[in-house]
C-alpha cells in the first residue's frame, strides 16, 4: 500500500482521485489545493507518490514539483491535467514528472498510471 499525497485546487477533484486510489488500496495521507501546500505537506508527510494537478493559484503544480524534486530528487510526482495541455505536459515530464494522467479521470488509467510510477 503506497502512501499518497492528492493535489489539485478542485475538491471534486480530489475526491475523485482519492476515490480511484482508495479502492485500489492506497493510503492517502494528505490533500493540498495548491503548490505551496503540496511541498509544506510533502516535507512532513514524505509520500511514496504525489498526483499534482498543473494549473492552480498560489503556486502552479510545474513550480512546486520543481521545489520538491530540487529536495527530495527521488520523489515522484504524476501531474495531472485538463485535455490541451500538452506543452505543459511535455514541460512536466522535462521536469522531472514520471507520468501525467488526463482529466476527466479514468479509473484505469490512473490505477496503471501509479502502479507503472510505484514499480
Amino acid at each position: 500500500m503506497a502512501k499518497i499525497l492528492v493535489v489539485d485546487d478542485a475538491k471534486f477533484m480530489r475526491l475523485t482521485l482519492t476515490n480511484i486510489l482508495k479502492k485500489a488500496n492506497h493510503d492517502i495521507v494528505g490533500e493540498a489545493e495548491n503548490g505551496k501546500q503540496a511541498i509544506a505537506l510533502y516535507e512532513e508527510l514524505t509520500p511514496d507518490l504525489v498526483t499534482m494537478d498543473i494549473t492552480m493559484p498560489e503556486m502552479s503544480g510545474l513550480e512546486a514539483m520543481r521545489k520538491i524534486r530540487a529536495e527530495y530528487p527521488t520523489a515522484r510526482i504524476v501531474m495531472c491535467s485538463a485535455m490541451g495541455q500538452q506543452k505543459m505536459v511535455v514541460e512536466a515530464i522535462e521536469a522531472g514528472a514520471k507520468d501525467f494522467i488526463i482529466k476527466p479521470f479514468d479509473e484505469v488509467r490512473v490505477i496503471d498510471a501509479v502502479s507503472r510510477v510505484l514499480s
